[in-house]
């Protein structure tokens, strides 16, 4: 069961604790802070207005389930969720089993003028499976849960085909019966889905090894209001056009993802995460580079910058541990201003010896030096619990919430500075610090992504800790744009990054996105209000 108004499923694994001891440093350097004030489920379902559909077997108009689809799992819907002023909701939630099903919703959403918003794991932070407020017509969510199966696998062509609606332990856990693995891993990853990693161009943690999602994505089936589309997987082709590529990325405004076919790997052998300290961030982000354009086989290579490393350490070790660790590097001259890097090793025993042979002899050069307290296989751990950090900093009064970019090397180390002082400063004209640190997450031979976290305190009330965070965002966003970077290196556009798009589209590349969705959906009912910048043509 999920929960209803915060991150997660009930019960996790993946799940925090904080106690008291952990928010010392946040009252320490941000102030004190008070929680707000939840609603319940129930205050919230009393606000749910009749639905404006016609029935339809397929769709349920239950109150609860229209609120559990209403928002996805950025800042601001944790404000809308928290509050219980979510202004708007679905007028039903559909549950499609089949691609026949979902041509049914298609034909459904025809005769009766209705806007469709595609549901994959409803993780989306930018706003993709909001309705849009601004839209007059009644809107029904198709959640896509239901369509979850492995499908087919072709072990000879290693080609996995697979329900969109596949979360990511789904993924795993079907493909690993088999002994191959997709190898995904976004953070959201206990939750996020398959289709919604095409939607959005996805990201995961070991794509150094496995590749982005549009390295993965080979084809499949999409339900358009024209028609079914369907992509064949082959291995290359010099023929025209990708068409994969008019479907990754395009966040449910050109159809809805039903079916997709993967490329997998078979179960590497051995796998290992290992930690690298560096006496500072010149020198990791040098090894960070050279990892990159040497093509050294590593499966992840992440670099935290000296306030984050200083964080997780003192989160993840108790006092004499830290000590132990402090003291251990201070011998080879790595004191205050370290920082720490995460690597992991993926494949067969030959390939994992000679990538952490190649991997030592370029952070030696750099004065890099490895960790012996397996800080690597405990980061691996928990993985995927930094999300519910979030939920447990707000009931304490503050509010954390990310960005992120990716830029060319010459830009990196200017780019995470000024993205950070911008952050920084948002605030400073009520009296409120930041913390603010960043790492690169994902690298590659061109350049880098930019991952930066920043923490503040919640206001006394929603609204202005909504516009607390609007501020922090548009500066933030400013300063990306100024610097060349994408807007999203991971998290797609929706409707919260939408109107930076045309900065690194152009105006003749927005057009041709525009024609393409008004092309596969001339009544603009798909997902509307996402993805595409301000004058939308419906």
């Amino acid at each position: 069961m999920r929960h209803w108004n915060q991150w997660g499923n009930v019960n996790s694994e993946y799940g925090m604790e904080m106690g008291a001891a952990g928010l010392q440093p946040l009252e320490a350097l941000l102030g004190p802070a008070k929680g707000l004030p939840d609603v319940t489920l129930a205050e919230v379902i009393d606000k749910v207005p009749a639905s404006r559909l016609p029935e339809h077997p397929l769709v349920s108009l239950d109150a609860e389930a229209r609120v559990r689809h209403a928002r996805g799992g950025s800042f601001p819907d944790l404000l809308a969720l928290r509050s219980g002023e979510l202004g708007a909701f679905p007028d039903g939630v559909a549950f499609p089993e089949s691609s026949e099903q979902v041509r049914e919703l298609l034909q459904y959403a025809a005769d009766n003028e209705i806007a469709l918003i595609p549901y994959g794991g409803g993780t989306s932070v930018v706003g993709h499976i909001n309705p849009d407020a601004s839209d007059p017509r009644p809107v029904l969510t198709v959640d896509m849960a239901r369509m979850s199966a492995l499908i087919s696998l072709d072990k000879e062509s290693q080609l996995a085909t697979i329900g969109a609606g596949a979360s990511g332990p789904q993924v795993e856990e079907q493909l690993q019966r088999e002994g191959y693995t997709l190898g995904h891993f976004p953070q959201s990853w206990e939750l996020s889905t398959l289709g919604g990693w095409v939607a959005s161009r996805s990201s995961g943690q070991q794509s150094l090894r496995y590749g982005r999602i549009e390295q993965l994505f080979a084809g499949g089936t999409i339900e358009t209001p024209l028609g079914t589309l369907e992509i064949p997987a082959v291995p290359a082709s010099s023929a025209g056009p990708d068409v994969r590529e008019m479907v990754l990325g395009s966040e449910g405004r050109m159809g809805i993802i039903t079916e997709v076919k993967a490329r997998v790997s078979p179960l590497p052998e051995q796998e290992s995460f290992q930690v690298v300290f560096f006496p500072d961030w010149q020198a990791g982000m040098a090894t960070a580079k050279e990892l990159a354009q040497q093509k050294v086989q590593l499966s992840m290579v992440r670099l935290s910058n000296a306030t984050e490393t200083a964080l997780l350490l003192q989160s993840g070790a108790d006092a004499d541990s830290l000590a132990l660790l402090n003291g251990a590097l201070a011998k080879h001259g790595i004191g205050e201003t370290k920082v720490m890097m995460t690597i992991a090793v993926t494949g067969s025993a030959d390939q994992c010896a000679a990538a952490l042979n190649l991997t030592k002899q370029c952070y030696a050069q750099h004065g890099g030096v490895p960790d012996a307290f397996q800080l690597g296989e405990r980061w691996a751990h928990g993985r995927f619990r930094a999300p519910y950090l979030r939920e447990i900093l707000w009931t304490a009064g503050y509010g954390v919430d990310t960005m992120e970019t990716a830029v060319d090397w010459a830009k990196v180390n200017e780019a995470m500075h000024g993205i950070e002082a911008a952050i920084a400063g948002a605030l400073a004209d009520e009296g409120e610090k930041m913390i603010v640190y960043s790492h690169l997450s994902h690298v590659y031979g061109q350049g880098s992504s930019i991952y930066t976290t920043y923490l503040f305190r919640c206001a006394d009330s929603y609204e202005k800790t909504s516009q607390r965070w609007q501020r922090i965002k548009a500066a933030g966003a400013e300063q990306i744009v100024a610097f060349g970077g994408t807007i999203s290196h991971q998290h797609g556009v929706g409707a919260d990054h939408r109107n930076y798009l045309s900065a690194e589209k152009g105006a003749l590349g927005i057009a041709a996105i525009r024609n393409l969705c008004q092309l596969f959906d001339p009544r603009g009912q798909l997902n509307p209000g996402k993805l595409l910048p301000d004058e939308e043509s419906r």
